[in-house]
Protein backbone atom coordinates (compact mmCIF):
# COMPACT_ATOMS: atom_id res chain seq x y z
CA UNK A 1 0.00 0.00 0.00
CA UNK A 2 2.83 2.35 0.88
CA UNK A 3 4.49 1.60 -2.49
CA UNK A 4 1.28 2.42 -4.31
CA UNK A 5 1.02 5.74 -2.45
CA UNK A 6 4.58 6.63 -3.38
CA UNK A 7 3.91 5.69 -7.01
CA UNK A 8 0.75 7.81 -7.09
CA UNK A 9 2.64 10.78 -5.63
CA UNK A 10 5.40 10.29 -8.20
CA UNK A 11 2.88 10.31 -11.06
CA UNK A 12 1.26 13.48 -9.71
CA UNK A 13 4.63 15.19 -9.48
CA UNK A 14 5.54 14.11 -13.02
CA UNK A 15 2.23 15.48 -14.31
CA UNK A 16 2.77 18.78 -12.51
CA UNK A 17 6.29 19.04 -13.91
CA UNK A 18 4.97 18.48 -17.43
CA UNK A 19 2.25 21.11 -16.99
CA UNK A 20 4.79 23.56 -15.65
CA UNK A 21 7.08 22.87 -18.58
CA UNK A 22 4.23 23.41 -21.03
CA UNK A 23 3.41 26.70 -19.31
CA UNK A 24 7.07 27.74 -19.44
CA UNK A 25 7.31 26.89 -23.14
CA UNK A 26 4.10 28.80 -23.85
CA UNK A 27 5.48 31.85 -22.06
CA UNK A 28 8.65 31.58 -24.16
CA UNK A 29 6.53 31.37 -27.30
CA UNK A 30 4.55 34.43 -26.21
CA UNK A 31 7.76 36.42 -25.86
CA UNK A 32 8.88 35.39 -29.34
CA UNK A 33 5.46 36.21 -30.77
CA UNK A 34 5.62 39.68 -29.22
CA UNK A 35 8.88 40.21 -31.13
CA UNK A 36 7.17 39.02 -34.34
CA UNK A 37 9.45 35.97 -34.54
CA UNK A 38 6.74 33.75 -35.98
CA UNK A 39 8.81 30.72 -36.97
CA UNK A 40 10.59 30.55 -33.63
CA UNK A 41 7.38 31.08 -31.67
CA UNK A 42 5.63 28.31 -33.60
CA UNK A 43 8.44 25.88 -32.91
CA UNK A 44 8.21 26.50 -29.17
CA UNK A 45 4.41 26.36 -29.11
CA UNK A 46 4.48 23.00 -30.91
CA UNK A 47 6.81 21.67 -28.21
CA UNK A 48 4.33 22.87 -25.58
CA UNK A 49 1.49 21.17 -27.46
CA UNK A 50 3.16 17.78 -27.04
CA UNK A 51 2.89 18.23 -23.27
CA UNK A 52 -0.53 19.92 -23.24
CA UNK A 53 -2.37 18.92 -26.44
CA UNK A 54 -5.88 19.87 -25.29
CA UNK A 55 -5.21 23.42 -24.16
CA UNK A 56 -7.54 25.67 -26.24
CA UNK A 57 -5.51 28.81 -25.56
CA UNK A 58 -2.33 27.14 -26.78
CA UNK A 59 -4.07 25.76 -29.87
CA UNK A 60 -5.25 29.28 -30.73
CA UNK A 61 -1.69 30.58 -30.38
CA UNK A 62 -0.48 27.87 -32.76
CA UNK A 63 -3.25 28.71 -35.23
CA UNK A 64 -2.16 32.34 -35.11
CA UNK A 65 1.45 31.48 -35.93
CA UNK A 66 0.53 29.23 -38.85
CA UNK A 67 -1.81 31.91 -40.18
CA UNK A 68 0.71 34.72 -39.86
CA UNK A 69 3.43 32.57 -41.40
CA UNK A 70 1.49 32.71 -44.68
CA UNK A 71 2.84 36.21 -45.35
CA UNK A 72 6.42 34.96 -45.46
CA UNK A 73 5.83 31.89 -47.61
CA UNK A 74 6.34 31.73 -51.36
CA UNK A 75 3.95 29.81 -53.56
CA UNK A 76 0.18 29.41 -53.38
CA UNK A 77 0.34 25.79 -52.26
CA UNK A 78 2.56 26.59 -49.28
CA UNK A 79 0.29 29.45 -48.24
CA UNK A 80 -2.80 27.28 -48.60
CA UNK A 81 -1.26 24.47 -46.56
CA UNK A 82 -0.28 26.83 -43.75
CA UNK A 83 -3.73 28.41 -43.78
CA UNK A 84 -5.47 25.04 -43.64
CA UNK A 85 -3.24 23.94 -40.78
CA UNK A 86 -4.09 27.16 -38.92
CA UNK A 87 -7.79 26.51 -39.44
CA UNK A 88 -7.47 22.92 -38.17
CA UNK A 89 -5.87 24.14 -34.94
CA UNK A 90 -8.51 26.85 -34.50
CA UNK A 91 -11.27 24.29 -35.03
CA UNK A 92 -9.70 22.02 -32.41
CA UNK A 93 -9.76 24.91 -29.94
CA UNK A 94 -13.37 25.68 -30.85
CA UNK A 95 -14.38 22.05 -30.35
CA UNK A 96 -12.91 22.20 -26.84
CA UNK A 97 -14.37 25.61 -25.98
CA UNK A 98 -17.20 26.50 -28.39
CA UNK A 99 -18.66 29.04 -26.00
CA UNK A 100 -15.62 31.34 -25.81
CA UNK A 101 -15.11 34.47 -27.87
CA UNK A 102 -11.44 33.74 -28.58
CA UNK A 103 -12.12 30.30 -30.05
CA UNK A 104 -14.84 31.65 -32.35
CA UNK A 105 -12.66 34.59 -33.34
CA UNK A 106 -9.73 32.29 -34.17
CA UNK A 107 -11.89 30.25 -36.54
CA UNK A 108 -13.22 33.43 -38.20
CA UNK A 109 -9.72 34.80 -38.75
CA UNK A 110 -8.45 31.52 -40.18
CA UNK A 111 -11.32 31.28 -42.65
CA UNK A 112 -10.60 34.89 -43.64
CA UNK A 113 -6.94 34.18 -44.31
CA UNK A 114 -7.90 31.36 -46.68
CA UNK A 115 -10.33 33.33 -48.85
CA UNK A 116 -7.73 34.33 -51.42
CA UNK A 117 -6.43 30.80 -51.87
CA UNK A 118 -9.59 28.71 -52.38
CA UNK A 119 -11.98 28.25 -55.36
CA UNK A 120 -14.89 30.68 -55.76
CA UNK A 121 -17.59 28.36 -54.43
CA UNK A 122 -15.47 27.55 -51.38
CA UNK A 123 -14.70 31.24 -50.98
CA UNK A 124 -18.40 32.06 -50.68
CA UNK A 125 -18.91 29.39 -48.02
CA UNK A 126 -15.79 30.49 -46.14
CA UNK A 127 -16.96 34.10 -46.29
CA UNK A 128 -20.18 33.05 -44.58
CA UNK A 129 -18.14 31.32 -41.88
CA UNK A 130 -16.00 34.45 -41.38
CA UNK A 131 -19.16 36.43 -40.67
CA UNK A 132 -20.92 33.88 -38.48
CA UNK A 133 -17.96 33.08 -36.23
CA UNK A 134 -16.97 36.75 -35.88
CA UNK A 135 -20.54 37.70 -35.04
CA UNK A 136 -20.66 35.04 -32.33
CA UNK A 137 -17.28 36.18 -30.99
CA UNK A 138 -18.55 39.75 -30.70
CA UNK A 139 -21.72 38.62 -28.93
CA UNK A 140 -19.75 36.52 -26.46
CA UNK A 141 -17.30 39.35 -25.78
CA UNK A 142 -18.36 42.83 -26.97
CA UNK A 143 -14.98 44.14 -25.79
CA UNK A 144 -13.10 42.06 -28.39
CA UNK A 145 -11.73 44.65 -30.79
CA UNK A 146 -10.64 41.96 -33.26
CA UNK A 147 -14.14 40.51 -33.42
CA UNK A 148 -15.52 43.91 -34.45
CA UNK A 149 -12.62 44.32 -36.86
CA UNK A 150 -13.44 41.03 -38.59
CA UNK A 151 -17.07 42.07 -38.95
CA UNK A 152 -15.90 45.39 -40.34
CA UNK A 153 -13.65 43.70 -42.89
CA UNK A 154 -16.42 41.29 -43.87
CA UNK A 155 -18.94 44.08 -44.45
CA UNK A 156 -16.35 46.09 -46.37
CA UNK A 157 -15.48 43.16 -48.66
CA UNK A 158 -19.06 42.11 -49.39
CA UNK A 159 -20.40 45.65 -49.76
CA UNK A 160 -17.73 46.52 -52.33
CA UNK A 161 -18.25 43.34 -54.31
CA UNK A 162 -19.40 44.24 -57.82
CA UNK A 163 -23.16 44.12 -58.45
CA UNK A 164 -22.65 41.54 -61.19
CA UNK A 165 -20.54 39.36 -58.91
CA UNK A 166 -23.10 39.65 -56.12
CA UNK A 167 -25.77 38.51 -58.54
CA UNK A 168 -23.78 35.46 -59.55
CA UNK A 169 -23.07 34.59 -55.91
CA UNK A 170 -26.76 34.75 -55.01
CA UNK A 171 -27.88 32.89 -58.11
CA UNK A 172 -25.36 30.07 -58.06
CA UNK A 173 -24.19 29.75 -54.48
CA UNK A 174 -26.97 31.24 -52.37
CA UNK A 175 -27.15 34.51 -50.49
CA UNK A 176 -24.77 35.92 -47.90
CA UNK A 177 -25.87 37.91 -44.84
CA UNK A 178 -26.68 41.56 -45.54
CA UNK A 179 -23.62 43.81 -45.66
CA UNK A 180 -23.05 47.55 -45.98
CA UNK A 181 -20.29 50.13 -45.76
CA UNK A 182 -22.20 51.81 -42.96
CA UNK A 183 -22.08 48.60 -40.93
CA UNK A 184 -18.39 48.32 -41.79
CA UNK A 185 -17.76 51.84 -40.50
CA UNK A 186 -19.67 51.15 -37.28
CA UNK A 187 -17.74 47.95 -36.63
CA UNK A 188 -14.34 49.54 -37.22
CA UNK A 189 -15.25 52.48 -34.98
CA UNK A 190 -16.21 50.05 -32.21
CA UNK A 191 -12.90 48.25 -32.66
CA UNK A 192 -11.00 51.53 -32.57
CA UNK A 193 -12.81 52.70 -29.45
CA UNK A 194 -11.67 49.53 -27.68
CA UNK A 195 -8.09 49.53 -29.01
CA UNK A 196 -6.91 52.88 -30.35
CA UNK A 197 -3.31 51.96 -31.12
CA UNK A 198 -4.07 49.08 -33.51
CA UNK A 199 -2.76 49.85 -37.00
CA UNK A 200 -5.36 47.74 -38.80
CA UNK A 201 -8.34 49.47 -37.17
CA UNK A 202 -7.25 52.90 -38.42
CA UNK A 203 -6.27 51.74 -41.89
CA UNK A 204 -9.38 49.69 -42.58
CA UNK A 205 -11.70 52.34 -41.18
CA UNK A 206 -9.96 54.77 -43.52
CA UNK A 207 -10.45 52.44 -46.48
CA UNK A 208 -14.15 52.05 -45.69
CA UNK A 209 -14.53 55.83 -45.43
CA UNK A 210 -12.77 56.14 -48.78
CA UNK A 211 -15.28 53.75 -50.34
CA UNK A 212 -18.02 55.94 -48.88
CA UNK A 213 -16.54 59.04 -50.52
CA UNK A 214 -15.55 60.64 -47.21
CA UNK A 215 -12.05 61.46 -48.39
CA UNK A 216 -10.77 63.78 -45.67
CA UNK A 217 -11.89 61.47 -42.89
CA UNK A 218 -10.37 58.54 -44.77
CA UNK A 219 -7.04 60.33 -45.14
CA UNK A 220 -7.00 61.22 -41.44
CA UNK A 221 -7.55 57.63 -40.33
CA UNK A 222 -5.07 56.11 -42.77
CA UNK A 223 -2.37 58.60 -41.85
CA UNK A 224 -2.99 57.87 -38.17
CA UNK A 225 -2.48 54.16 -38.87
CA UNK A 226 0.67 54.76 -40.90
CA UNK A 227 2.13 56.82 -38.04
CA UNK A 228 1.87 53.93 -35.60
CA UNK A 229 4.78 51.47 -35.18
CA UNK A 230 4.47 47.93 -36.53
CA UNK A 231 3.39 45.70 -33.66
CA UNK A 232 1.85 42.80 -35.57
CA UNK A 233 3.10 40.56 -38.35
CA UNK A 234 0.44 41.83 -40.77
CA UNK A 235 1.03 45.54 -40.11
CA UNK A 236 3.37 46.13 -43.09
CA UNK A 237 0.83 44.64 -45.51
CA UNK A 238 -1.98 46.60 -43.87
CA UNK A 239 -0.01 49.81 -44.24
CA UNK A 240 0.61 49.04 -47.92
CA UNK A 241 -3.16 48.79 -48.45
CA UNK A 242 -3.51 52.13 -46.73
CA UNK A 243 -0.88 53.77 -48.93
CA UNK A 244 -2.58 52.43 -52.06
CA UNK A 245 -5.88 53.91 -50.91
CA UNK A 246 -4.21 57.27 -50.20
CA UNK A 247 -2.96 57.39 -53.79
CA UNK A 248 -6.54 57.10 -54.99
CA UNK A 249 -7.97 59.86 -52.79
Amino acid sequence: MKCLSILALFLVLIGAAHAQTAASLTAEGDALDARLQTEAALKVYLQAEKLDPNNPSLLIKIAKQYGESMTGLSGDEAKLNAGETALAYAQRAHKLEPGTSNANLAVSICYGRLLKWVPVKTRVEYSRQVHDYAEKAAKLDPSSDYAWHMLGRWNQAVATMGFFTQGIVRLVYGSLPDASLEKSRECFEKALKIKQDRVCHHIELGRTLAYMGRKEEARKQIEAGLALPDRERDDPQTKNRGRETLKEL
